[in-house]
């Protein structure tokens, strides 16, 4: 679970985006940040039951930074305003499959898959689920998956059919994604009880199918 003082933190801190304010408050940020690794490290430990190379993950490295890269940015906020964990099989997660919880008071959520994969993953992942409906359908449509996400998400999709592909391909509207991801929202009153631990690892064992097809695609 996750202390209320790291979402009051982050609450304060949406409200208070400024260098001044968190280098006052920044003992507070430490204690918020080391609460969101204790909290990565009882994901990864429980998870690691139905997938050992959880065990190899450090769960401060996979604590994403909260300073803002602001150079090229019109938004010259200097801090997000929530935490993010990203991990994949082989550690921090900076490309290809994986999974993200992302911390945020009213907004918590933890994903999982390959988000807008470069031009040469996204062929490839294209072409297996060409090849491989049936497989891929079978691993959205399991009841465990669809109880979790629902479904994929459609946010990241093309207008039109891609290239190579026609019009009245029966699995159009899963080539013309652009992301291959699904999110399972997560309540702050759940990231707060002693259900949190077991809600996201439940989520982790789910997209697990998914995310294998995916890596799978792009060897």
């Amino acid at each position: 679970m996750l202390q209320a003082s790291t979402f009051k933190f982050l609450s304060a801190l949406q409200k208070n985006n400024n260098r001044e304010w968190f280098a006052i408050h920044k003992s507070e940020y430490e204690l918020a940040k080391a609460d969101v690794i204790s909290f990565a490290e009882n994901i990864f430990q429980a998870s690691s039951v139905f997938d050992s190379s959880y065990k190899n993950l450090i769960a401060a490295k996979c604590v994403m930074r909260i300073y803002r890269d602001v150079r090229f940015s019109k938004n010259k906020a200097p801090y997000k305003t929530n935490f993010g964990i990203a991990y994949s099989s082989e550690g921090k997660l900076v490309g290809g499959t994986g999974c993200f919880i992302h911390i945020q008071p009213g907004a918590s959520f933890v994903a999982g898959g390959y988000y807008l994969p470069p031009s040469a993953d996204l062929k490839k992942i294209r072409q297996e689920i060409d090849y491989n409906l049936s497989s891929f359908e079978a691993i959205i449509q399991d009841p465990t998956f669809k109880k979790q996400f629902g479904s994929l998400s459609f946010e990241d999709q093309l207008k039109t059919a891609p290239r190579d592909y026609p019009k009245d391909h029966p699995a159009i509207e899963l080539l013309k994604l652009k992301s291959f991801i699904a999110v399972k929202p997560l309540s702050d009153e759940l990231l707060h009880s002693k259900k949190a631990i077991h809600a996201v690892v439940e989520a982790n064992q789910a997209i697990a199918p998914l995310r294998a097809f995916l890596a799978n695609a792009i060897l």
